[in-house]
Protein backbone atom coordinates (compact mmCIF):
# COMPACT_ATOMS: atom_id res chain seq x y z
CA UNK A 1 0.00 0.00 0.00
CA UNK A 2 2.66 2.56 0.99
CA UNK A 3 4.89 1.05 -1.96
CA UNK A 4 2.66 1.98 -4.19
CA UNK A 5 1.31 -1.54 -4.91
CA UNK A 6 -2.58 -1.14 -5.22
CA UNK A 7 -3.38 -4.61 -6.39
CA UNK A 8 -1.41 -6.45 -4.12
CA UNK A 9 -2.36 -4.13 -1.07
CA UNK A 10 -6.06 -4.61 -2.43
CA UNK A 11 -5.68 -8.47 -2.56
CA UNK A 12 -4.10 -8.50 1.04
CA UNK A 13 -6.63 -6.44 2.64
CA UNK A 14 -9.61 -7.64 1.07
CA UNK A 15 -8.37 -11.68 2.33
CA UNK A 16 -7.81 -10.01 5.85
CA UNK A 17 -10.84 -8.50 5.76
CA UNK A 18 -13.30 -11.71 4.32
CA UNK A 19 -11.49 -13.59 6.87
CA UNK A 20 -11.61 -12.09 10.15
CA UNK A 21 -14.39 -12.94 12.03
CA UNK A 22 -18.14 -11.53 11.93
CA UNK A 23 -17.96 -10.51 15.79
CA UNK A 24 -14.59 -8.67 14.91
CA UNK A 25 -15.52 -6.08 14.11
CA UNK A 26 -12.86 -3.49 15.50
CA UNK A 27 -10.69 -5.79 13.55
CA UNK A 28 -12.43 -5.19 10.18
CA UNK A 29 -13.03 -1.40 10.54
CA UNK A 30 -8.95 -0.75 11.07
CA UNK A 31 -9.21 -3.00 8.13
CA UNK A 32 -11.46 -0.92 5.95
CA UNK A 33 -9.61 2.14 7.60
CA UNK A 34 -6.95 0.82 4.95
CA UNK A 35 -8.95 -1.21 2.31
CA UNK A 36 -10.71 1.45 1.53
CA UNK A 37 -8.23 3.96 -0.04
CA UNK A 38 -6.60 1.91 -1.91
CA UNK A 39 -9.73 0.70 -3.27
CA UNK A 40 -10.87 4.28 -4.04
CA UNK A 41 -7.36 5.01 -5.45
CA UNK A 42 -8.35 1.99 -8.03
CA UNK A 43 -11.50 3.44 -8.55
CA UNK A 44 -13.78 1.65 -6.48
CA UNK A 45 -15.81 3.82 -3.95
CA UNK A 46 -17.34 2.38 -0.81
CA UNK A 47 -21.17 2.38 -0.29
CA UNK A 48 -22.34 4.41 2.50
CA UNK A 49 -23.79 1.81 4.08
CA UNK A 50 -20.60 0.15 4.89
CA UNK A 51 -19.06 3.39 6.17
CA UNK A 52 -22.65 3.58 8.67
CA UNK A 53 -21.88 0.14 9.73
CA UNK A 54 -18.61 0.41 10.81
CA UNK A 55 -18.43 4.08 11.77
CA UNK A 56 -16.48 5.38 8.99
CA UNK A 57 -18.21 7.91 8.27
CA UNK A 58 -15.13 10.93 7.34
CA UNK A 59 -14.95 8.81 4.50
CA UNK A 60 -18.56 9.59 3.00
CA UNK A 61 -17.55 12.94 1.98
CA UNK A 62 -14.45 12.01 0.25
CA UNK A 63 -15.51 9.66 -2.01
CA UNK A 64 -18.99 11.74 -2.89
CA UNK A 65 -16.13 14.60 -3.76
CA UNK A 66 -14.08 12.23 -5.77
CA UNK A 67 -17.61 10.59 -7.71
CA UNK A 68 -19.15 14.22 -8.71
CA UNK A 69 -15.47 15.53 -9.06
CA UNK A 70 -16.06 18.38 -6.21
CA UNK A 71 -12.48 19.29 -5.73
CA UNK A 72 -13.50 21.76 -3.13
CA UNK A 73 -15.78 19.26 -1.42
CA UNK A 74 -12.25 17.36 -1.16
CA UNK A 75 -10.53 19.74 0.04
CA UNK A 76 -12.87 20.23 2.63
CA UNK A 77 -13.49 17.02 3.61
CA UNK A 78 -9.67 16.37 3.78
CA UNK A 79 -8.83 18.96 6.04
CA UNK A 80 -11.71 18.62 8.14
CA UNK A 81 -10.89 15.00 8.73
CA UNK A 82 -7.23 15.49 8.95
CA UNK A 83 -6.51 14.44 12.41
CA UNK A 84 -7.83 11.12 11.89
CA UNK A 85 -6.50 10.43 8.42
CA UNK A 86 -2.66 11.40 9.97
CA UNK A 87 -3.23 9.40 12.73
CA UNK A 88 -4.14 6.45 10.69
CA UNK A 89 -0.97 6.94 8.68
CA UNK A 90 -3.64 7.34 5.15
CA UNK A 91 -3.26 11.40 4.60
CA UNK A 92 -1.14 11.06 1.70
CA UNK A 93 -2.49 8.21 0.14
CA UNK A 94 -5.85 10.38 0.12
CA UNK A 95 -3.77 13.07 -1.42
CA UNK A 96 -3.71 11.23 -4.52
CA UNK A 97 -7.57 10.69 -4.57
CA UNK A 98 -6.99 14.83 -6.19
CA UNK A 99 -6.17 13.04 -9.44
CA UNK A 100 -9.04 11.00 -10.08
CA UNK A 101 -11.62 13.97 -8.60
CA UNK A 102 -9.47 16.36 -11.49
CA UNK A 103 -10.24 13.53 -14.28
CA UNK A 104 -14.08 13.14 -12.97
CA UNK A 105 -14.71 17.03 -13.20
CA UNK A 106 -12.75 17.06 -16.95
CA UNK A 107 -15.09 13.98 -17.40
CA UNK A 108 -18.10 16.21 -16.55
CA UNK A 109 -16.52 19.70 -18.85
CA UNK A 110 -16.20 17.18 -21.57
CA UNK A 111 -19.31 15.93 -21.26
CA UNK A 112 -20.80 19.38 -21.23
CA UNK A 113 -18.82 20.53 -24.12
CA UNK A 114 -19.75 17.08 -26.32
CA UNK A 115 -16.53 17.96 -28.61
CA UNK A 116 -13.17 15.90 -28.87
CA UNK A 117 -11.63 18.89 -28.94
CA UNK A 118 -11.60 20.10 -25.56
CA UNK A 119 -10.36 23.60 -24.70
CA UNK A 120 -7.63 24.06 -22.20
CA UNK A 121 -8.88 27.47 -20.71
CA UNK A 122 -12.53 25.58 -19.97
CA UNK A 123 -10.83 22.90 -17.87
CA UNK A 124 -8.83 26.01 -15.92
CA UNK A 125 -12.00 27.85 -15.46
CA UNK A 126 -13.23 24.92 -14.16
CA UNK A 127 -10.47 24.54 -11.41
CA UNK A 128 -10.83 28.31 -10.64
CA UNK A 129 -14.88 27.87 -9.67
CA UNK A 130 -13.47 24.36 -7.61
CA UNK A 131 -11.44 26.75 -5.30
CA UNK A 132 -8.05 26.76 -7.04
CA UNK A 133 -6.15 28.90 -6.36
CA UNK A 134 -3.37 30.92 -8.64
CA UNK A 135 -3.83 27.81 -11.28
CA UNK A 136 -3.15 29.17 -14.41
CA UNK A 137 -3.20 27.59 -18.15
CA UNK A 138 0.10 25.64 -18.02
CA UNK A 139 -0.48 24.56 -14.86
CA UNK A 140 -3.76 22.98 -16.14
CA UNK A 141 -1.92 21.58 -18.79
CA UNK A 142 0.20 19.66 -16.60
CA UNK A 143 -2.55 17.87 -14.88
CA UNK A 144 -3.76 16.98 -18.03
CA UNK A 145 -0.73 16.00 -19.16
CA UNK A 146 -0.40 13.79 -15.70
CA UNK A 147 -3.59 12.43 -16.39
CA UNK A 148 -3.26 11.07 -19.90
CA UNK A 149 0.12 9.89 -18.44
CA UNK A 150 -1.06 7.82 -16.21
CA UNK A 151 -3.68 6.27 -18.78
CA UNK A 152 -6.91 8.07 -16.81
CA UNK A 153 -7.28 10.30 -20.20
CA UNK A 154 -7.09 9.04 -23.42
CA UNK A 155 -5.91 11.93 -25.59
CA UNK A 156 -2.99 14.34 -26.39
CA UNK A 157 -2.21 18.00 -26.13
CA UNK A 158 -2.02 20.50 -28.55
CA UNK A 159 -0.66 23.23 -26.91
CA UNK A 160 -0.20 25.86 -29.46
CA UNK A 161 -4.19 25.51 -30.17
CA UNK A 162 -4.63 25.31 -26.48
CA UNK A 163 -6.68 22.44 -26.92
CA UNK A 164 -6.99 18.92 -25.65
CA UNK A 165 -7.28 16.32 -27.80
CA UNK A 166 -9.38 13.22 -26.40
CA UNK A 167 -10.46 9.91 -28.49
CA UNK A 168 -13.81 9.74 -29.55
CA UNK A 169 -13.86 5.93 -28.17
CA UNK A 170 -13.73 6.10 -24.44
CA UNK A 171 -11.70 9.13 -23.67
CA UNK A 172 -12.26 8.89 -20.09
CA UNK A 173 -11.44 5.16 -19.61
CA UNK A 174 -12.94 3.37 -16.54
CA UNK A 175 -10.52 3.26 -13.78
Amino acid sequence: MFDGDLKMADICLTFAFERCLASSKANKRLILIYLIPVRMLLGILPHNTLLQKYKLEEFEGISNAVKTGNLRKLNEELERNEAFFISCGIYLILEKLKMITYRNLFKQIAGILKTHLLPVPAFTEALKMMGVEDIDTDETECILANLIYEGKIKGYLAHQQQKLVVSKIQPFPSL
